[in-house]
């Protein structure tokens, strides 16, 4: 059996996990049925993440070469692998999407041209920067998904509820190697990082809020007023938390390791989730009575009650 790490960012392994995506009916798309709207956030969010996560593993392989350090160079090449088989997935996600949702393949090109190109263009010092921002944010989706699966994913269709806690524990997992990355190489200039995360997020929050309005359109939530507001409203409450959490990402000094997520708040399946994956548990779907195995406890909470 494998070990696990106390701390969820030190010797993370890389889990080459395929989800049975294409066995997914469309009407699995709208995925949690407490929260429709989590559900149409995060498939949004997804549309550019495979696309990132390509850049992200190109700005690895470039500072890879420049890394002294020994653990960093171990650090970065599991956060290749792990990125690696999350765009595989994600791709495999966003073409299903584009089933139910037509403006998915517009999504994905700008993506993909956005990325590819900026990949080819940008000095190593842009590479490592923007994927430090960038990983702020993943990172912090990761941490507070899991804070509130109870509430949001519950109930989830089995399949993407297992996907998206495989992802969010990986994407605690690594949350500080892009950032170590950074620093090791342009540690003196904190600004610049400072700078990238505001680049990110302005990025990130453009390309989801256009996939996630075409998506809500497609759902015909616009034309219900009430309906309409909660989408709205549950954007703008998501947008406010992760700024709210991002915080602490523009003090001078900051380390991932040492977020209130992660420190205070960190999630018990994202414990407990690692420990049954490291013990050959299986984790490529998750229902209530599953993550009640994967607690050890009796019985996993009814998502109303939070």
């Amino acid at each position: 059996m494998a070990t696990v790490a106390a701390h969820p960012m030190q010797g993370f392994p890389v889990r080459p996990l395929k989800f049975t995506i294409d066995e997914l009916s469309e009407e699995d798309f709208l995925w949690s049925p407490h929260r429709p709207e989590l559900a149409v956030f995060l498939n949004a969010l997804g549309v550019h993440v495979p696309y990132f996560e390509r850049y992200l593993v190109h700005s690895m392989r470039q500072a890879r070469e420049r890394i002294t350090d020994p653990e960093l160079r171990q650090d970065a090449t599991a956060i290749i692998g792990q990125e690696a088989h999350h765009a595989h997935n994600f791709l495999k996600l966003n073409a299903r999407l584009a089933e139910r949702y037509p403006r998915m393949p517009e999504f994905e090109a700008t993506n993909k041209h956005y990325f590819e190109g900026a990949a080819g263009r940008d000095s190593l010092k842009r590479l490592t920067g923007f994927t430090a921002g960038y990983e702020t944010f993943t990172f912090l989706a990761g941490a507070i998904i899991l804070q509130n699966h109870p509430r949001w994913l519950a109930d989830a269709q089995p399949v993407m509820n297992a996907l998206w806690v495989w992802h969010q524990v990986e994407e605690v997992e690594h949350g500080a190697v892009a950032i170590d990355v950074y620093r090791h190489l342009y540690g003196d200039h904190e600004w610049y990082r400072k700078w990238m995360v505001l680049v990110a997020l302005t990025h990130i929050f453009r390309e989801t809020f256009a996939a996630y309005f075409h998506m809500v359109r497609v759902e015909g939530w616009l034309r219900r007023p009430r309906r309409a507001l909660r989408s709205v409203g549950f954007f703008l409450y998501l947008g406010g938390v992760f700024l709210k959490n991002a915080l602490p990402a523009f003090r001078r000094g900051y380390d991932p390791r040492r977020h209130p997520l992660v420190t205070d708040g960190q999630s018990p399946i994202q414990i407990a989730w690692r420990h049954y994956a490291a013990a050959g548990g299986n984790v490529l779907a998750i229902d209530r009575d599953k993550m009640a195995e994967i607690l050890g406890v009796a019985r996993y909470g009814d998502p109303a009650d939070g």
